[in-house]
């Protein structure tokens, strides 16, 4: 392998704490109260309702519009549809504030060494993930910029996995083939089978203990720990 891509969230990086206690929690400070049970349903449903976190041809300002406005969505779905706009417009100001700060994540204990192991193996890397502007300056909070190559986010991009033009988009700035690329993630359809559309080769990481429902030949593995060694394998 001459490369290897990395979802984000899920595989590299994850909340510090559960979206549900941290939406109730910053909602109750706007006199909305809602459980974190019921906020971590309400965000999961909203999430797998929403359509993909890219606008293609859309540029500048308008581009933060359309990220703001898709997260707005999320946010008002999650809280219920009820709430008071003036409560949800300012409860929804200090989320999107929160998870553009690296104290809102941690970084798997795993990902610095690993990733020094795959630069040092003369690997290139480059981060691939459904996010929006938000993501290069936290991930150079977090240590992980100056160890990857490209950070390659659905929103710069206009296209969102598993379409295989991100990861077009991440071979091109790479500069290498997907025969020669490895794409490691959390999700059997948008990280494997995506990846797989576009040529690469793709590896599951199953953190939560799961069934996952992956082609035959895909690894699994539990953590990054791993991915060294599926490199210098193949």
């Amino acid at each position: 392998m001459r490369a290897v891509t990395l979802d984000a969230a899920g595989t590299l990086i994850t909340v510090a704490e559960p979206v549900g206690d941290t939406y109730a929690r910053i909602a109750a400070r706007h006199g909305l109260h809602v459980s974190p049970a019921d906020a971590e349903t309400g965000f999961r449903r909203a999430m797998a309702s929403r359509p993909p976190l890219a606008f293609p041809d859309v540029r500048g300002p308008e581009l933060r519009e359309r990220e703001r406005a898709w997260w707005y969505a999320v946010v008002r779905d999650a809280l219920g549809t009820t709430a008071p706009r003036a409560a949800l417009d300012a409860a929804f100001g200090e989320l999107f504030a929160y998870y553009a700060d690296a104290a809102a994540w941690r970084l798997f204990p795993e990902v610095p060494r690993v990733l020094e192991t795959l630069r040092a193996h003369g690997c290139k890397l480059a981060v691939v993930s459904n996010f929006d502007a938000r993501l290069p300056p936290l991930l150079a909070a977090l240590g992980v910029t100056q160890r990857v190559d490209a950070i390659v986010h659905s929103s710069l991009v206009g296209s969102a996995k598993p379409d295989p033009a991100i990861f077009r988009a991440a071979l091109a700035r790479l500069g290498v083939a997907p025969a020669d690329t490895l794409h490691v993630g959390d999700e059997p359809l948008g990280d494997v089978a995506g990846a797989r559309s576009a040529g690469l080769r793709a590896a599951l990481v199953n953190r939560r203990g799961r069934a996952p429902a992956v082609p035959a030949g895909v690894p699994v593995v539990p953590s990054l720990d791993a991915v060294p060694q599926l490199v210098g394998d193949a």
